[in-house]
């Protein structure tokens, strides 16, 4: 079996069915120019995996986590039970519930397992790249100079009329 990759910025993901929600995860880091990684880890059908991404990812080179999960959604928070680096959770959307039961899930951590929850989807999934490189540009002059340019960009793109 390969080895997880590791980057900046690791996205992981319950199944490769939640894929075409966390792809949306890439567009903004690839926007901003911030190198990212993805794989798949499910906490319940490949739990040693999970352990050991959750327990090196640190020591990888990787600096923030964005964690997407369905369902049960237990990836985020043991990702953040495990590791140091701040996680990103991304509830992915669900037959069942249309992923509320995601976010019902991820949202209920105990106090001192802190993971950042995003909105349910595609639209959290792509926040969630957001917001890893905004963490990352705390300590990268470069990539907030293109964060800042980015917004502008953003601003500038939003029309003042209704037609």
């Amino acid at each position: 079996m390969k080895p997880i990759p590791f980057e900046k910025v690791t996205i992981v993901m319950g199944s490769r069915s939640d894929w075409a929600t966390m792809s949306n995860a890439t567009k903004p880091l690839e926007e901003l120019e911030v190198p990212f990684a993805t794989a798949v880890v499910s906490a319940h059908r490949t739990p040693q995996r999970l352990v050991e991404f959750a327990s090196r990812a640190h020591e990888s080179g990787t600096e923030v986590i964005i964690a997407g999960a369905g369902g049960s959604a237990h990836l985020p928070g043991m990702i953040a039970a495990m590791s140091p680096l701040p996680v990103i959770a991304v509830p992915v959307e669900s037959r069942f519930m249309t992923g509320m039961d995601s976010l019902l899930s991820i949202v209920q951590m105990p106090r001192g397992v802190a993971v950042a929850t995003q909105a349910v989807g595609a639209s959290g999934a792509y926040n969630a790249g957001l917001m890893a490189a905004q963490m990352l540009s705390l300590a990268d002059v470069e990539l907030q100079k293109r964060l800042i340019a980015w917004r502008e960009r953003q601003t500038e793109q939003v029309p003042i009329t209704v037609e």
